[in-house]
């Protein structure tokens, strides 16, 4: 209830000082009325709430309890059913926002809205769209909630509620952004760092009196100490965004709210580390008030973090959404067109997106923690592996974020060599840093074996059905080339550029699918299917065959592929669409050459090594055999045959 309290007053205390409320009615001006004014952002915080809320009862009972078995525990079940409510009230909630966001938008008061302008809105425009997909999603939620008591099932029920969040994320302040490759990507990592974190602490408080409380509250502390970073890491990126400038930090009314929301992060921060400093010996030592007053008063300061929030998503900005005359051309790349490309403009001019960055910096930052765990425990991890893992990151980040990523938007023949290197050359990069391997020897086994912690999860991942059916090198080669092909020849490439998430899938579901192929071909971590070197030299053989007729197609194709967007965004000093395609299309036919030799090579190598491995095993069965005087493997094959011979001669004189 403090919480809530904080929140609803920092909210209309924020809304009044942002300028996000204004009563005053000009004539000839629409206005939504006073109604929608002050409605549309309490709802919009009563979804966050309730957002949060459903986050954390959530994630507390599929990750941070113990279970018991297979099923979650009796406390994570009392979770479970307690976040149907607040998962059906924030569907709710998300359709009441339709009718108030069009009656904002429109500038109508809402009894004069038509059911046609609402309904229209909610299928048909971004924003209504965002707000009907929030709602699908938090009713999937409660009927996941209230689906069984698997531990899967409850996992898969918190990531969508992690999930559910996101939508509004594409359509509000970031998204219309100079750089909404940075801005959205980091609110959207805000928004998950943040629901964990005020989720997870919510959760915790309802099931204090567990009798593993002490075990289940130091899990959290350390998703916590996560979340606080990349809480602070996300905000300070997209408030530098909308703030513009450094001086717009003190000189505006945005920049004060901001200011007094990091003062709050900060006071958080500072509870958290009094939470692993005395609370967490206080709770082993079985005094768990300390940790309950302490985590109230935690929560009292997230909710005024929360109202602050909500406010600067209504408060206007330093930076405007749209200039006086808005440019088409950056509202859809996000920057302007780039000119000719040099070396100095594809290597020096970034387009850093917040998402990739993070997966890059995590990458590195978690690879290499779990190689000093491994060293410092005495154990020797090969610098190759760590070499390659490395480099595919490094790589990864600089073909989706130097200036070659600006190119790749406007340019085929710049996306396909994109294309190329995020499914071939960074997926053998990756794979060969055994990322698998290291995993299950780096990660500690929980102390509670009812606990399970990244290393259980990876292992039922490795052994799921799922894993067994995607391991199938016809199944990740199937994947791989139908995603090749359906993507260009299937029409989605234009749909997929014209939106951030779009793109992000695309280039995600590249490094995916490669990633896939490569594993199953060359992989050493464990979870693969033991299969001869000789038929997956024929998979990968297959998959040689199927990229260059996909080369050779395109180089025959007279119609221009997703010509919709790239009309939009051709540069006037580049050469026509038709010819930078067959470009590509030559770049996409001679680019995988030399990574398919270089596989090649190491399944020959492989294929090589197996047959030695074999034939090692029956000479030591030979050897052991004559020491013991019996025939080994290989005569006892022979006699069989000769038996069968002679048998058949047999039958044949009779």
């Amino acid at each position: 209830m403090g919480a809530g309290a904080a929140a609803a007053v920092t909210l209309i205390a924020a809304l009044r000082f942002g300028g996000a409320v204004d009563d005053t009615v000009l004539p000839g001006i629409p206005s939504p009325g006073a109604l929608t004014e002050w409605t549309l952002p309490s709802l919009t915080m009563l979804a966050t709430v309730l957002g949060v809320l459903t986050v954390g009862l959530t994630v507390t009972a599929a990750f941070l309890l113990p279970g018991d078995g297979r099923s979650v525990a009796p406390h994570g079940w009392v979770l479970l059913r307690r976040s149907t409510w607040p998962a059906l009230l924030w569907a709710a909630t998300s359709l009441a926002l339709v009718v108030f966001t069009v009656s904002d938008v429109l500038g109508v008061p809402v009894d004069r809205l038509g059911r046609a302008s609402v309904l229209s809105f909610g299928f048909s425009v971004s924003q209504g769209q965002a707000l009907m997909l929030q709602a699908a999603l938090a009713l999937a939620v409660a009927i996941g909630s209230r689906a069984g008591l698997s531990r899967g099932a409850a996992a898969v029920t918190a990531g969508l509620a992690v999930i559910a969040g996101l939508p509004p994320a594409f359509t509000g302040h970031s998204s219309g952004a100079g750089n909404h490759q940075i801005a959205v990507s980091s609110l959207t990592l805000h928004i998950v760092a943040a629901s964990l974190w005020v989720g997870g602490l919510a959760g915790l408080l309802l099931v204090r009196r567990h009798r593993r409380f002490a075990e289940t509250a130091a899990r959290y502390s350390r998703l916590a100490l996560g979340c606080f970073v990349a809480t602070a890491i996300s905000g300070l990126v997209n408030a530098a965004v909308r703030l513009g400038d450094l001086p717009a930090l003190w000189t505006s009314r945005y920049g004060a709210l901001v200011l007094l929301k990091a003062v709050a992060l900060l006071a958080v921060g500072a509870i958290g580390a009094a939470h692993r400093a005395r609370t967490l010996p206080a709770l082993r030592d079985g005094r768990p008030w300390a940790f309950v007053r302490l985590a109230a008063g935690e929560l009292v300061v997230l909710g005024a973090a929360v109202g602050l929030a909500v406010a600067l998503t209504r408060s206007p900005t330093p930076v405007p959404e749209t200039a006086v005359e808005p440019d088409p051309l950056v509202e859809l790349l996000g920057f302007d067109q780039p000119g000719p490309p040099t070396a100095a403009r594809l290597l020096g001019d970034p387009l850093p997106d917040m998402f990739l960055l993070t997966v890059v910096a995590a990458g590195i930052f978690v690879y290499l923690a779990g190689v000093r765990r491994m060293r410092r425990a005495g154990h020797p991890w090969p610098a190759s592996r760590t070499a390659s893992w490395v480099g595919g990151q490094l790589l990864l980040g600089a073909i989706t974020g130097l200036g070659v990523a600006k190119y790749a938007y406007v340019l085929f023949s710049v996306h396909m060599v994109q294309h190329m290197v995020l499914s071939m050359v960074v997926p053998i990069l990756l794979v060969g840093g055994a990322p698998v391997t290291l995993a299950l020897r780096a990660l500690r086994r929980p102390a509670d074996p009812q606990v399970r912690g990244a290393r259980e999860w990876l292992l039922l991942a490795l052994h799921s059905r799922t894993a067994r059916v995607l391991s199938h090198p016809l199944v990740a080669l199937a994947i791989y080339v139908t995603s090749l092909y359906g993507l260009y020849l299937g029409g989605l490439l234009g749909t997929l550029m014209r939106y951030h998430l779009g793109h992000l899938a695309m280039l995600t579901h590249f490094v995916l699918a490669g990633y896939l192929l490569f594993w199953v071909l060359i992989g050493t971590d464990p979870g693969r299917r033991r299969i001869h070197p000789a038929m997956l030299v024929v998979v990968h053989f297959l998959a040689m065959v199927a990229h260059a007729f996909f080369g050779f197609v395109l180089l025959q194709s007279t119609t221009v592929i997703a010509a919709d967007w790239y009309t939009a965004v051709h540069p006037p000093w580049a050469s026509s669409l038709l010819d930078d395609q067959h470009l590509g299309a030559s770049l996409a036919w001679a680019f995988g050459e030399l990574p398919a030799a270089a596989i090649l090579l190491l399944l020959v190598r492989q294929w090589i090594r197996t047959d030695e491995r074999e034939q090692a095993r029956l000479d030591r069965a030979a050897d052991r055999a004559a020491a013991a005087g019996e025939d080994d493997e290989l005569a006892r094959y022979n006699a069989f045959l000769a038996d069968a011979a002679a048998d058949a001669r047999d039958a044949h004189k009779s």
